[in-house]
């Protein structure tokens, strides 16, 4: 079973409730971004993504706003899930920006990144959080070798046609992200799309998901 989740910021304690939601061996937790364990580098830190990638169950992320996206790139690429991953340890991978991949028989788009409402997080030199060109231009490729077809989107950021509907009170521009994701919400065809970065546990009918604290099931939405 596919299970989702929102922004966990390295929080330990956040996966005592992943116990609690029952996973199994062969599930998989998607992470709507801001994982955050892969932060410092420490011998410590390393210990505990072993022993995340070491779980009965798979943990596969997105990059978030708050994610150290230079420590991150030290991980090696290679080839899962019909895509590309960077493989943390063991059951634990970040999934890259614009890939398609097939889990659980579910096709899933993925698309990290975000801009940050923090001010120290803006001014942090970090240009990694937002996307590329060459991003871009790879996530277009792939969901047109898809035919525009998935079962799940898994984004850090939102749509641009839905900050009606989140409160943003400190960053009001419209980022080339939130418009890359509004660009491709009008042609690709979705049964369940998946945000994380606004701290909310919200559905937003008929098909978006605001993602935090909260551990979803995903199933198939009804037909008609």
């Amino acid at each position: 079973m596919l299970y989702i989740t929102g922004d966990m910021h390295g929080d330990r304690e956040r996966f005592q409730a992943v116990g609690r939601a029952g996973l199994r061996k062969g599930d998989t937790l998607l992470v709507c971004g801001d994982f955050g364990f892969v932060w410092d580098g420490s011998l410590r830190e390393e210990r505990l993504l072993k022993w995340i990638g070491s779980r009965k169950y798979q943990v596969l992320f997105v990059d978030g706003a708050h994610d150290n996206h230079l420590l991150l790139t030290k991980y090696p690429v290679e080839e899962a899930f019909g895509g590309r991953v960077r493989r943390i340890f063991g059951n634990l991978c970040m999934l890259l920006r614009g890939e398609v991949y097939t889990i659980e028989d579910k096709k899933i788009f993925a698309f990290g990144g975000g801009d940050s409402l923090e001010r120290y997080a803006r001014e942090s030199g970090d240009d990694l959080r937002m996307p590329t060109p060459e991003e871009l231009d790879n996530a277009r490729r792939n969901l047109e070798r898809a035919g525009n077809q998935v079962d799940l989107v898994i984004t850090h950021d939102a749509p641009a046609k839905l900050r009606q509907f989140i409160q943003i009170d400190s960053l009001d521009e419209l980022t080339s992200l939130q418009a890359f994701l509004e660009e491709i919400s009008r042609t690709l065809s979705f049964r369940q799309w998946y945000i994380g970065k606004y701290h909310a546990n919200k559905r937003i009918p008929p098909r978006f998901s605001l993602m935090f604290t909260a551990i979803q099931k995903y199933e198939d939405p009804p037909v008609g």
